[in-house]
């Protein structure tokens, strides 16, 4: 009984040192975005906090000089707290460290990307569900609309390269961390997005890198920092660059302590932004989720049809 408490004594104690050392690492020596106008695209109010609060947190960073803006596409009215969680978002992103809370978009019947217009874009393509999956056209369309508005006149002119307000997207991969249908539409919207960029123009780069979040198992979800030194293996294996040089894993880590410490911040973007959210399994995954702590993003590769 002695050795099973100092063993749990020594990994109280232990893991917290391991982690810390593992993510001030992460954040002065791996690849990172610089100076990138970056869009997040999430499904749900929350999703900005719940899994991608490391890549928020670490791409918000003012020495990166990156833009960060969301995209949501729903309100998340399952439950009829649609202008609630569209105001807890808003929060949400101040605290997590957008410049503005013009940088946040929410679509809904009320809050379109074009206000005045009598836009396709409203809920009710993106309705909040666990059974429903949403049109990766549609979505494609309202990427295109919102960040490359010029793409129809640089498809009719051969000799002009593609365009964009953006120079990363980053979105969920094709698991959704959760398996959530609304999760994994984005990721093939966002799919067909990039290729209707390129479509029919081989011979220039691709304006904008798709970034996805990538999904773990059951029980590397559930380990919280105790996920570090498996996640940092693996990326040390992994490949680092694609030929044009763009980072092909992009590794971002919550700080526990110390100056610049990010954990606690996380956390409040959950318990004081999102409050109308915070039933208790909420707290669980605060605790428990490596997706709190750590965000591994994938850079996709798409192939490209010549014109």
């Amino acid at each position: 009984m002695d050795s099973l408490f100092n063993l749990a004594a020594f990994a109280i104690v232990f893991v917290p040192i391991v982690y810390w050392f593992v993510a001030r690492l992460v954040q002065s020596r791996f690849p990172q975005l610089r100076g990138k106008r970056i869009c997040l695209l999430i499904a749900h109010p929350d999703d900005e906090a719940m899994f991608f609060s490391p890549t928020v947190l670490g791409l918000t960073r003012p020495e990166t000089g990156n833009h960060v803006k969301i995209l949501c596409l729903s309100t998340g009215n399952a439950d009829g707290l649609g202008e609630t969680r569209r105001k807890e978002l808003v929060k949400s992103g101040m605290l997590l460290g957008l410049r503005s809370e013009d940088d946040i978009f929410v679509l809904d019947n009320q809050y379109n990307l074009e206000p005045t217009s009598t836009s396709p874009h409203d809920r009710r393509d993106f309705p909040d569900s666990m059974t429903t999956k949403w049109d990766h056209q549609k979505i494609s369309i309202l990427l295109c609309s919102a960040v490359a508005p010029n793409l129809a006149r640089q498809r009719a002119n051969p000799d002009a390269a593609p365009t964009s307000s953006i120079d990363v997207l980053v979105t969920f991969d094709n698991s959704g961390v959760s398996s959530h249908p609304n999760h994994i539409s984005l990721y093939h919207g966002a799919r067909t997005f990039i290729s209707a960029l390129v479509e029919g123009k081989s011979e220039f780069p691709c304006p904008v890198d798709l970034y996805t979040l990538t999904s773990v198992n059951f029980f590397r979800k559930y380990s919280s920092i105790g996920d570090a030194l498996t996640t940092l293996l693996l990326w040390a294996i992994g490949p680092k660059n694609d030929k044009g040089g763009h980072p092909k894993s992009l590794l971002l880590m919550n700080t526990l302590f110390g100056e610049g410490a990010s954990r606690g911040t996380a956390c409040k973007a959950m318990t004081d932004a999102h409050k109308s959210q915070m039933v208790w399994f909420r707290y669980g995954w605060i605790f428990l989720s490596r997706y709190m702590m750590i965000n591994e993003l994938r850079l996709e590769h798409l192939e490209r049809a010549s014109k």
